[in-house]
């Protein structure tokens, strides 16, 4: 996997994870109830922690990018409908997903890696670009906002997932079987020790309930060891 982060925001962590061999099916009855038990904590609080809120928005909005009301970012819009009672179940690999936000406060984007490739950068979005991201063919403008892109032999890069909503193109399918997730992060949201916690959550439960053969993650830029 080549991930290039092109964001002039020196503060941007992302918090990746490849997960190959995986089998997209009902969530089992473990992670169900692990769901089930943090819906019921998060429906009586005000979640995200408003210091993680603010950091998120904040590092949406260094592209230009205005994240509120229909674009709030997705870890939002989880505990909103944690609190409304109407929280979506998918299937094992998008509970997984959803549950990791709930738990830390952070937008993540679950992508089939059919669809991405091995050559991946984050960059905002051009003037012009969007995607369609639901089965009615809504579109997300996505100028100044944080997006994971498919990088092309011709350098061309085609976004295909960001904070708030994914594309269709990139959304999971009943056949996929190799996966990429990216956390959308900030030193400010979540020190890279705590997001790499993260990572490493991600990577075993993908492995534990989503049946993959080989998973493994990496906050980028990369970690600095001393």
């Amino acid at each position: 996997m080549d991930l290039r982060i092109d964001f002039n925001d020196a503060d941007f962590r992302a918090g990746v994870v490849v997960a190959r061999g995986v089998t997209v099916a009902p969530a089992p009855p473990d992670l169900a109830a692990r769901l089930d038990d943090l819906i019921a904590r998060r429906s009586a609080e005000d979640f995200p922690p408003p210091p993680v809120k603010d950091a998120v928005r904040a590092m949406l909005r260094k592209g230009g990018f205005k994240p509120a009301g229909r674009n709030k970012p997705a870890s939002e819009y989880l505990a909103q409908c944690a609190r409304e009672g109407r929280f979506p179940r998918i299937n094992n690999l998008v509970d997984i997903n959803n549950l990791l936000s709930l738990e830390s406060g952070l937008p993540i984007s679950l992508l089939d890696l059919a669809a991405v490739g091995e050559n991946v950068e984050i960059r905002c979005g051009r003037h012009g670009e969007r995607y369609v991201f639901n089965p009615t063919g809504q579109e997300i403008e996505l100028e100044g906002l944080i997006c994971v892109c498919a990088r092309q032999d011709d350098g061309v890069s085609i976004p295909l997932g960001n904070p708030i909503k994914d594309s269709m193109t990139g959304k999971l399918k009943d056949h996929t079987r190799d996966v990429i997730g990216v956390i959308y992060s900030s030193i400010q949201a979540s020190c890279e020790s705590t997001l790499q916690i993260v990572v490493d959550e991600f990577a075993q439960l993908l492995t534990r309930f989503g049946a993959a053969t080989q998973a493994d993650g990496a906050v980028y830029p990369r970690l600095r060891r001393s």
